[in-house]
């Protein structure tokens, strides 16, 4: 240890004072003389009236520049807002209590069977008193990739180009609720798109989301299903102010990213909707465990 503490060299670049190499002796470790006041790191603090005064034209010229002048090593962290952030206004809820219908669908190969038998379901749950009503995902058509590009519709160009929203459109408006469409096959330009679309009670379309995780499954000997191979992904999220309070819209395997709840969370959303349609290997795994995860974490309600 005597012979190792007696060897310990410090080379001149490591030298505050820039002195040439210097052995270090057992005692000068042991007892080592204090540093300078000021290390040749740091600016010299002003002596005289001349040095101060310098100083001083220097901050006046740069006016960016602080005339108070603190330690390197200050930081303006704030930990106490680390701990308690702002928090955001919320919206106030429209309604504090109504009831919402969710219509399960058996789809068939005849869309304009799919489209009667949806509006019918619609119809049947605002007589009971749903003031919102949900559809499930791809309610107008089977769901298979040969299936997406014949049942799709022109959504933004609407009326007999998009037979399934005129229909959303037309319901909404006179029963006087509000419908998350489910979603159907979208087309835009050469692109598919899995689309939900919110209407309003006046009929008018309030906001369209679309899937943005598509979902891709291989299960060797179970389930093979690659959506990427027909549909795009959408880019956005969809948060939209309804009769009923604000909601976050999100697609079937969209529940599966806590990220998109967050962010509706943060925009102040009262509900988190994800229409439907899981298969049945993997989906008794995840559709209750997932809604109810996204609820608890996001201290928000939740239906699919």
């Amino acid at each position: 240890m005597k012979a190792a503490i007696s060897s310990l060299t410090i080379s001149k670049n490591l030298n505050f004072h820039h002195h040439s190499a210097t052995t270090l002796s057992r005692s000068s470790l042991l007892n080592p003389k204090p540093l300078s006041p000021t290390p040749s790191f740091l600016a010299p603090k002003p002596t005289t009236t001349k040095d101060l005064h310098t100083r001083i034209n220097f901050t006046t010229k740069f006016p960016f520049r602080t005339k108070t002048f603190s330690s390197p090593m200050a930081c303006s962290y704030k930990p106490e807002q680390a701990r308690a952030p702002p928090a955001l206004p919320l919206p106030v809820p429209p309604v504090t209590k109504f009831k919402i219908g969710l219509c399960q669908l058996s789809v068939t190969p005849d869309k304009e069977r799919n489209i009667a038998h949806a509006r019918k379901a619609i119809e049947e749950a605002a007589g009971k008193g749903a003031q919102l009503v949900l559809l499930p995902e791809i309610w107008n058509s089977p769901y298979s990739n040969d299936c997406f590009p014949v049942y799709a519709e022109d959504i933004d160009a609407g009326g007999d180009a998009s037979p399934s929203t005129a229909m959303l459109s037309a319901a909404a408006r006179l029963l006087k609720i509000t419908i998350v469409g489910g979603s159907i096959p979208e087309r835009s330009g050469d692109k598919l798109y899995n689309a939900c679309c919110v209407f309003g009670t006046d009929g008018k379309l309030l906001a369209k989301h679309r899937k943005i995780h598509l979902f891709d499954i291989d299960i060797p000997g179970k389930i093979t299903f690659i959506e990427s191979k027909t549909l795009t992904a959408g880019q956005s999220p969809t948060i939209v102010d309804t009769d009923v309070g604000r909601i976050g819209i999100g697609i079937c395997y969209d529940l599966r990213f806590q990220e998109l709840a967050m962010i509706y969370a943060a925009r102040g959303a009262h509900l988190l909707c994800y229409p439907g349609a899981f298969n049945m290997t993997t989906g008794p795994l995840h559709w209750e465990l997932l809604q109810r995860a996204r609820a608890v974490d996001n201290q928000d309600f939740s239906c699919m």
